[in-house]
């Protein structure tokens, strides 16, 4: 099922995130106060719209009840980010997640609802569109343009069952590398050991088999 994000902010990571998610295919709704630059991104995205994100009325009239997700990528501006975070909670989104430029922009962003904060210095566009678009995914590393190495959640098919009884790599070209139980450390695999409701699994993928698990 499609997942419909809206990116509220068009600089240099909204954009990337913004296209990374359209070519992943999500539904993307990109907002930017910009005109020209939202007139100039459309083609990139599902819609693009022109609205100025400090002020209350013209964030809700965004619909963002209506999306999955709503990123604010406005990470040096305070007062837009703050604005759409509240607004975004307060009409329901499962999942805000906002861009932060310091640790105490983080912190106001969490206390006015934020569910998670990205950290544009540490990760691209490409991991968080990764990260976001898919319900299984918990962190995404591209260790070279062939091959990733994902944390993930089993399949609810998995629960109750092994390695063995799976045959992942077989079956579905993914090498299960280390196992945790949340909370615990990491740990090589027991194929014989079955999966939990609290597992998390360390995979590694090529590309090309990647397009599948989102």
């Amino acid at each position: 099922m499609k997942k419909s994000v809206a990116v509220l902010g068009l600089g240099k990571y909204g954009r990337s995130l913004s296209e990374n998610l359209f070519r992943l295919g999500a539904d993307v709704l990109a907002v930017d106060c910009n005109e020209e630059l939202v007139h100039e991104f459309a083609p990139k995205c599902t819609s693009a719209v022109c609205a100025n994100l400090a002020n209350e009325d013209e964030v809700a009239a965004l619909g963002l009840s209506e999306m999955d997700i709503v990123v604010t990528a406005m990470g040096r501006n305070i007062a837009p980010s703050i604005m759409s975070v509240a607004v975004a909670k307060e009409q329901g989104v499962p999942l805000v997640v906002a861009k932060s430029s310091s640790d105490r922009m983080s912190s106001i962003l969490l206390k006015v609802g934020a569910d998670k904060i990205l950290d544009p210095e540490g990760e691209g566009g490409n991991r968080s569109a990764r990260i976001l678009i898919s319900s299984a995914f918990k962190d995404f590393f591209e260790l070279d343009e062939n091959m990733y190495m994902i944390e993930m959640e089993p399949r609810k098919d998995w629960i109750g069952k092994n390695l063995i009884e799976l045959g992942l790599r077989h079956k579905l070209n993914m090498n299960v590398v280390a196992v945790r139980q949340k909370g615990q450390l990491w740990h090589f695999v027991d194929p014989k050991i079955p999966f939990t409701q609290d597992s998390l699994l360390l995979v590694v993928m090529e590309k090309k088999h990647l397009k599948k698990w989102q």
